[in-house]
């Protein structure tokens, strides 16, 4: 889908203060030729009336369940949405949204749309930051939505920080590239993705680690399955909600890991290495807890290096043939010694995988967070694939569409 082909677009209104500005979205929509409905929450008609929205868009509003129910326009506006976006996404929004709520025309269309669906929150700075709020956008983000992260800046009243509504010109360049992306390149493949961080036990209480959270494994599972693959998700100590449509199976450490990757390596088209896999685990793990005492102020652990899992799996695949293509990540520092990309071209030599996704570490970036920038390097070419800041499912599907163009030698 290019994002120059006209769409039929669902924009639905939140109830907050936002809601004025999102009048210039549809604008903007409609002089770019797409196809709007609007569709407006009871509360954000406090703001904005439906004869605004029907000046804009130029189609009929519906704000009622109970409107035209012969033609079951909740039903029908949905399916056949190419792309649904929903600003301000406000809390109550959000929620309603997780839980599958059906209680008005905004939330029965999220409900029967197939399509790409973009949430762009606005709220006050403590409710985004609410845990609720967090437990609701990171459960839309597992279901396949894209939930863009509020902006930084003057919020309603004297009150700035984090939950203005994104400027309109982000949200419709993410919103489009979306739904750009909705295509079937991968049906048919079996994919292996890994993800979270592996644990090295010191004793039954103790265990060294690292501070992934899946996030980017579990954003490429969704989009890989949007794109029609078949994908098991080896998790490693993943809190994260998991995306319907995929296989999972837990893992702890680093051994249990390797045990699943090899058996599914073998029936896999694909493998993505995206779990943090502990370099060093203890030479001895105690069988009782390690007790603290008086006469001793330090102790000594001694550890060992671990198997060098994507070393392994691309030997593997040059005796058996799968799977055809291995994908590495490389969570790197620069140091001393070399840059960030410096450490990781020599990583794509030695482990001899296909793709090598790099990201710096760091500046609110990586681990935990819901955001990345990568760069994607290739055996068969020089040519680096530069990624730039975006939320994790964005960088999923730009690691897929590399995927999809490698050409091995």
């Amino acid at each position: 889908m290019d994002n120059q082909q006209q769409l039929k677009i669902v924009v639905g209104v939140g109830g907050g203060i936002a809601a004025y500005k999102i009048a210039a979205l549809v604008r903007l929509l409609t002089e770019a030729g797409h196809t709007v409905h609007v569709v407006p929450t009871a509360a954000s008609l406090n703001f904005v009336g439906a004869a605004t929205w029907e000046a804009l868009s130029g189609n009929p509003v519906i704000t009622d369940l109970w409107e035209s129910v012969a033609n079951v326009p909740h039903v029908q506006l949905g399916q056949q949405a190419d792309l649904v976006i929903v600003a301000p996404a406000t809390a109550d929004l959000l929620s309603r949204a997780s839980s599958g709520s059906a209680n008005d025309v905004l939330t029965n269309v999220l409900l029967t749309a197939t399509c790409p669906v973009v949430y762009a929150p606005a709220m006050h700075t403590e409710m985004w930051l609410n845990p609720a709020t967090q437990t609701n956008v990171a459960t839309l983000r597992a279901r396949g939505a894209t939930v863009i992260d509020p902006a930084v800046g003057r919020l309603t009243g004297s009150d700035s920080g984090v939950g203005r509504l994104p400027e309109l010109a982000d949200i419709t360049n993410i919103a489009l590239a979306v739904a750009s992306k909705q295509t079937q390149d991968l049906s048919g493949k079996r994919i292996v993705i890994t993800a979270g961080g592996t644990r090295e036990y010191l004793d039954p209480v103790r265990f060294i680690s690292n501070r992934s959270s899946g996030k980017q494994g579990i954003a490429l599972a969704t989009a890989a399955v949007s794109r029609g693959a078949k994908v098991t998700l080896i998790a490693a100590n993943i809190t994260e909600p998991i995306p319907s449509g995929v296989s999972v199976i837990s893992v702890e450490t680093g051994r249990e890991l390797a045990h699943e990757l090899y058996a599914q390596s073998r029936i896999a088209d694909v493998v993505i290495m995206a779990a943090a896999i502990s370099d060093f685990a203890p030479v001895q793990t105690n069988p009782t807890k390690i007790k603290k005492r008086p006469d001793q102020e330090s102790i000594t652990l001694e550890f060992n290096q671990t198997p060098d899992l994507l070393h392994s799996l691309t030997h593997q695949r040059d005796h058996s043939g799968t799977p055809k293509v291995v994908v590495g990540f490389a969570a790197e520092t620069g140091d001393e010694t070399g840059s960030v990309l410096e450490h990781a071209r020599a990583k794509l030599l030695s482990k001899d995988c296909d793709l090598l996704v790099v990201n710096e570490v760091g500046h609110g970036l990586g681990f935990g967070t819901p955001e990345n920038q990568v760069t994607i390097l290739s055996k068969s070419t020089s040519e680096e694939i530069v990624v730039p800041r975006a939320p994790k499912l964005e960088i999923a599907h730009a690691i897929l569409d590399a995927l999809v163009a490698y050409q091995p030698r």
